[in-house]
Parts: C-alpha cells; sequence; structure tokens
C-alpha cells in the first residue's frame, strides 16, 4: 500500500503547459531530491515543491492522448492513481482568435485567421466527430468569429472588411451584410436576432430581416470583442484592454449595459454550462486558465489550467473543446452546455 496520499489538486482538469496544484502526504523529502509527478504515462516539470505541496506544469507530450490520472513519485514511493483529466490536442496549425463552434452533428469549426490583411489559404477548418480535419471554407480575409444561426447556416465574421457571411454546408461563402466595423465576435438571441462586436466600440444587432442597429457601447478593446448569450437573455462581453483590470459586460435584451465581474487579465472566449455558470477564458490573482463563474457574478474558481487560450465550446458529451492560438483541445469536464437559444 502507498504511504503517499494525494489529498486535493486544483485545478480539476488542465490543458498542456497548465499548472496544477498538488496537496499531498507523505514521507519527506530528502536532501535536494524533488518528488516526480505523471500525468499518466508522462513525465511533468516541478515548479515548486515541498513536504505538503506540489506545483507541477502539465507536459506539452500529453496532449497526444489526453490523461484520466496523476501520479506522484517520493523517494522510490508512489501514489496511487489520482483521477485527473488532461486535455487532448484535436487538431492544430490553425489561428483561432475567438471560440470555436459545433454543428448540430458535434463536428468543430475553427478559424485560420492570419495576420492583419492576410489572406491565408483557408479561413475555417471542420474537425468532424471521428477526429478528420479538413478544409471548410477558404476566400474570407481575417476570419474571427463564428456562430450558427437556428437553421444550422454557420455565420463568420472578417475583422480585415467588416463583412458578416453566411456559409453553405459545401463551404460556400456568402456576404450577409458589411459595415460592421472590426467585426470580431458573434452571438445569436433566441429570436434569431445576430449581434456583432465591432472591437472600436459597438455591439450592432442584425434583425432576422436585416435591419441593422447600434445594441449597446463600450470601451474598444486591442484585439476583439467576444459574445454569448446567458439563460437570462442577456447578452455577455468581453473585450481585452490594454488594462489588466479588465471586466465581462452584461447587457440587457434592451440594450442597458452592466459590469458583470471586474478584475481580470485578457478575458477573451465565454460559454455557459446548461446550470447558467460562465466560463471564461481569463488570467485572475495571477492564475490562467478557464475561470468559472456561479450564476451570482461572484469571484471564479479556476476550472482549467491552461495558457495563450483564447476560446471554448461545449461539446454535446460533456466536454470542453478549449482553443489556443495555433490548436484545439478537448477535455473532459462531464457538464453539459447551454444549448443553442
Amino acid at each position: 500500500m502507498s504511504n503517499i496520499l494525494i489529498g486535493n489538486v486544483i485545478p480539476r482538469a488542465a490543458l498542456p503547459g497548465g499548472e496544477v496544484r498538488i496537496e499531498y502526504r507523505g514521507p519527506e523529502l530528502e536532501g535536494t531530491r524533488q518528488p516526480e509527478v505523471r500525468f499518466g504515462k508522462f513525465d511533468a516539470q516541478i515548479l515548486i515543491a515541498s513536504n505538503e505541496v506540489i506545483v507541477a506544469r502539465v507536459p506539452e507530450s500529453s496532449s497526444e492522448e489526453g490523461t484520466s490520472s496523476l501520479t506522484v513519485c517520493n523517494n522510490g514511493n508512489a501514489s496511487s492513481p489520482y483521477p485527473y483529466q488532461t486535455g487532448k490536442r484535436l487538431a492544430t496549425n490553425l489561428h483561432p482568435v475567438a471560440n470555436p463552434a459545433l454543428d448540430h452533428d458535434g463536428s468543430v469549426y475553427a478559424t485560420y485567421s492570419g495576420r492583419r490583411g492576410q489572406q491565408t489559404q483557408v479561413s475555417v477548418y471542420k474537425v468532424t466527430p471521428a477526429g478528420a480535419v479538413t478544409p471548410h471554407v477558404t476566400g474570407i480575409m481575417n476570419a474571427t468569429g463564428l456562430a450558427f444561426g437556428l437553421d444550422g447556416t454557420l455565420y463568420v465574421s472578417s475583422r480585415q472588411n467588416g463583412n458578416i457571411y453566411t456559409v453553405d454546408p459545401s463551404g460556400e461563402a456568402t456576404i450577409y451584410t458589411e459595415g460592421m466595423g472590426i467585426a470580431t465576435g458573434l452571438a445569436f438571441d433566441r429570436n434569431s436576432n445576430l449581434y456583432v462586436g465591432d472591437r472600436s466600440g459597438s455591439i450592432f444587432k442584425i434583425s432576422p430581416g436585416k435591419e441593422i442597429f447600434v445594441f449597446a457601447t463600450l470601451e474598444p478593446s486591442v484585439s476583439a470583442y467576444h459574445l454569448t448569450h446567458g439563460l437570462d437573455d442577456y447578452l455577455y462581453v468581453t473585450g481585452p484592454t490594454t488594462s489588466s483590470f479588465d471586466s465581462i459586460y452584461r447587457i440587457s435584451p434592451t440594450g442597458e449595459v452592466e459590469k458583470f465581474f471586474t478584475g481580470l487579465g485578457r478575458p477573451q472566449g465565454m460559454a455557459f454550462d446548461i446550470d447558467g455558470n460562465l466560463y471564461v477564458i481569463a488570467s485572475y490573482r495571477g492564475r490562467r486558465g478557464v475561470l468559472r463563474f456561479a450564476r451570482s457574478g461572484e469571484s471564479p474558481e479556476l476550472a482549467i489550467s491552461g495558457m495563450g487560450l483564447v476560446g471554448l465550446a461545449f461539446d454535446y458529451t460533456g466536454q470542453l473543446i478549449v482553443a489556443d492560438n495555433s490548436s484545439l483541445y478537448r477535455v473532459h469536464v462531464g457538464i453539459m452546455g447551454k444549448p443553442l437559444p
């Protein structure tokens, strides 16, 4: 029987490169020796070690398989495997700058956005549930935001020209509307109104009949506005600025703006779960990854540790799809996302 006992691991899941705090009991460390931590069969880098706490970085090599347990070894002793989820890489060589999107069949869509003014060979990639990665859309410069309408049509924004495009099942793109400024995040409400985040300071609302209104104005963002709707039908918005004390905004159905929470570093993509908890990519008090807010908007907890993340979306099997600026990952969290409006 092992004489190393893992008491707690914070957070409950992580992506490659994320930092994990492990609280344990066992034999005292001898001399300059450090404990060892393995995520599955992969050795982690030890950042901090004491006789009670280890801070370890999830190894990049774990992304090829994902893991479901971790083990602590100390002076020849090993703990029992502790249930722990790390993310598995679904696709790489991408350039997401916002949330990925999922269709009704469970396929995941992500952009290759490129540098400002760069015409990339592929604008949007599709990853099937079986893991096949295929080019899906071409010809959209600086594809940025993605969202599916209630009818299953994919909408794509371009931060280069301010156009919003619709995409048919074959991947053919057609201009839906123009003149949306530096168009970034997209979101639909339950009445099929489309909201577009112009990162220079406006949230546009486009009716199903293509009537366009300025729904709200906010502080400009240095990168993008990220949008999502809550169970309360309010629109939630993040927009990173040069500050390290940014806000999540909450906008009523009639356009009144309030701050849901303030104090985040570079808040980006968001998604709600089925119980109304909000998940946001940001840093908070020195910890980075996916933060979870209860519906009350109180201080968040770190749900998934990760570095350089930009977007996320729940799939239909209790897993979270998370994007950094080059890859997509799938991590099992056992939580269902909010249904489409």
